[in-house]
């Protein structure tokens, strides 16, 4: 084989293919079956948490800490975009714990806890773009507490008093 041509199928197989997940990830890209987006995916900011979810398909789809989460036949996956280039994660992740299992069925009858959930949908691209800064400035937490009506807030923490 040409040596040149060689070359150019190794650099596209470094820049081009998509890579791995970073810690907790196999070495292997894995092909999902594809997931049916009605249009670009819309998400909801889950109550109480820093999650999103891609509500409107049968899949489980989240999106936390910059990366689009998938769980599958038992195990996680997670990818840079939210239709393809999946990696295998060894652990379930940290976030999945703070996700109640009936969020969806809260989605649907727009109840959080009892309480009317005045959710708002966001596209993805926007979520992308956001996400560190309303996760740092508690955007949803501010926003009418996720738009969840008389949820009780947590008591704000006193500060510590600075001797002088």
């Amino acid at each position: 084989m040409n040596k040149v041509l060689l070359a150019k199928i190794l650099l596209v197989m470094v820049f081009v293919l998509p890579a791995p997940a970073l810690v907790g990830a196999d070495e292997d890209v894995v092909y999902l079956p594809p997931i049916a987006f009605p249009g670009p995916p819309r998400l909801v900011a889950i109550p109480e948490t820093n999650v999103y979810a891609v509500p409107d398909v049968n899949d489980d789809i989240f999106f936390h800490g910059g990366w689009w989460w998938r769980p599958w036949q038992g195990k996680w996956y997670r990818s840079r975009q939210p239709d393809s280039g999946w990696g295998y994660y060894r652990e379930t992740p940290s976030f999945h714990q703070s996700v109640p299992s009936s969020w969806k069925n809260d989605y649907r009858q727009r109840r959080w806890q009892g309480h009317q959930w005045e959710y708002q949908r966001v596209p993805y691209l926007q979520v992308e773009k956001n996400w560190q800064s309303w996760e740092r400035d508690k955007h949803w937490e501010n926003q009418n507490y996720w738009g969840v009506r008389d949820l009780k807030k947590p008591p704000k923490q006193k500060q510590p008093r600075q001797q002088k």
